[in-house]
């Protein structure tokens, strides 16, 4: 870490974020006047409506890490309630769903956060996959459950995975115990979640700017063999960049940007299928110009896990 403070380190990280968000909002002001010369433009106002949307997601991430272990907890535990929310949908009518509904909301997604704050590893590792997959199945199949209520408690149970289990090893991360590098967990999760979100907007830029072949036409038609390519190596350039605030080297901090970059693609795209499945185009409308917290969210799920246990294998104590 070069010998610098971890204030030192916060200072230059928030100053190039803002810096960027800064260009940003630039960019966007100069295009609706010299291009859309003041006048309603569908694609220059949604670019600074998701600028806009970035200044307060920054804030809100800047807040929480400052706040340490509890804010971070916090902060992922009602983003993953939000996201459970838009991927479960209702509840349905029937006992069984209402009772499971009810379960994985106020007692297991709770339950998940505090083990995760309280550092039990042993716990929070087994508690969501046996709910999710011994659990609501024998409660589902008990109750006789069949069709469209069927169909319910197979998207909470795979909801409660995706966006709780999953998403709570962000927060975990503050959990690791690395030598010579007490205290400062938090620029690893800012890490994960530079290069995760940067590979997620980038993938979208140089599509925009390069982008001719489809690389997944029947889950994201969005999604182009350039852009991906763009997006997952321009992320790799940037954790490699920013490997001086980790325990990494130059080289291992690109292979891991390298690693979750791509499980990001990954996860985004299982989710766009999803999506897809399901006929609609965002999960939600939350987060103005980005759709809802799942939708900020697909490009962690899948990430997250694997980022937590590549560092507790290889860097972390016991």
């Amino acid at each position: 870490m070069n010998g610098e403070s971890p204030e030192q380190h916060a200072l230059v990280l928030a100053a190039g974020v803002v810096s960027v968000l800064l260009l940003a909002s630039v960019v966007g002001v100069v295009l609706k006047l010299r291009v859309g010369r003041g006048q309603p433009h569908a694609v220059i106002d949604n670019l600074n409506v998701r600028v806009g949307a970035w200044w307060a997601m920054a804030a809100m991430v800047g807040l929480a890490l400052t706040a340490g272990h509890a804010g971070a907890t916090l902060l992922f535990a009602f983003a993953s309630a939000i996201a459970l929310r838009e991927f479960a949908g209702g509840g349905g009518a029937r006992a069984a769903v209402r009772t499971l509904s009810w379960a994985t909301f106020f007692v297991v997604l709770p339950c998940q956060y505090l083990l995760v704050w309280l550092g039990r590893y042993d716990l929070y590792a087994t508690l969501i996959p046996i709910y999710a997959f011994m659990i609501v199945p024998v409660v589902a199949a008990a109750a006789g459950e069949r069709g469209l209520v069927q169909r319910r408690c197979s998207s909470l149970r795979w909801g409660v995975v995706i966006c709780v289990y999953c998403i709570s090893h962000i927060p975990a991360v503050f959990t690791l115990e690395i030598t010579g590098y007490e205290g400062r967990n938090a620029f690893l999760v800012l890490f994960l979640i530079l290069v995760t979100q940067a590979s997620d907007v980038l993938q979208y830029v140089w599509g925009k700017l390069a982008g001719r072949r489809r690389i997944a036409p029947r889950l994201s038609p969005a999604k182009t063999v350039e852009g991906t390519a763009g997006g997952v190596l321009t992320a790799t350039a940037l954790g490699a960049a920013l490997s001086w605030m980790t325990p990494f080297t130059v080289t291992q901090a690109a292979l891991i940007a390298l690693t979750i970059a791509l499980l990001g693609f990954a996860g985004g795209l299982l989710l766009s299928g999803i999506k897809r499945r399901r006929g609609i185009k965002d999960w939600g409308t939350m987060i103005k110009g980005h759709g809802g917290m799942l939708d900020r969210l697909d490009s962690l799920w899948l990430s997250a896990p694997v980022f937590f246990y590549i560092v507790s294998q290889g860097w972390a104590r016991g």
